[in-house]
C-alpha cells in the first residue's frame, strides 16, 4: 500500500498535477510589465515623448540629466552618473540617497523587480 501511495505521487509529480507552479513569464516580459506597472505613469520608453519623467529610451549608457528636451533636477544634471545597471541598481534601491535632490521619489525595494526592470531598459 504504502508502495502504491508513493509511486501514485511520484507520477502525479512528474506530470505536473502536485507540487509548486512556476511561472512561464520570462524575464523580459516581467521586466516589461514592472516597467509599465511601475514606471509607466511617469516614464515613456517606446517614444521620446517625456512626461512626469525624462523618457527612457536608450537610457543605459547615457549620462543622468544630459537629456536636453527635459527638465531635470539640478541635483541630478550635476550628479555625473552614467547610467549602468550597477547604477540603475543603487538609484532604483534609493533615488534620494544616491543623489541628494532629485526628483525622482519611487522605490523599488524588491531586488527581483528592479532586476527584471534594468534588465528590460537595458533591452530597450
Amino acid at each position: 500500500m504504502k508502495t502504491f501511495v508513493l509511486a501514485s505521487l511520484a507520477s502525479l509529480i512528474v506530470a505536473g498535477g502536485v507540487g509548486p507552479t512556476y511561472s512561464q513569464e520570462t524575464d523580459s516580459a516581467r521586466g516589461e510589465r514592472l516597467f509599465q506597472q511601475r514606471c509607466g505613469a511617469c516614464h515613456q520608453l517606446a517614444t521620446t515623448r517625456n512626461g512626469v519623467g525624462p523618457h527612457l529610451q536608450g537610457v543605459v549608457g547615457r549620462t543622468a540629466g544630459s537629456d536636453e528636451s527635459f527638465k531635470y533636477s539640478p541635483a541630478l544634471k550635476a550628479s555625473g552618473v552614467t547610467w549602468t545597471a550597477e547604477t540603475l541598481e543603487t538609484f532604483l534601491a534609493n533615488p534620494a540617497a544616491m543623489v541628494r535632490g532629485t526628483r525622482m521619489t519611487q522605490r523599488f525595494n524588491n531586488v527581483e523587480e528592479r532586476r527584471a526592470i534594468i534588465e528590460f531598459l537595458g533591452s530597450r
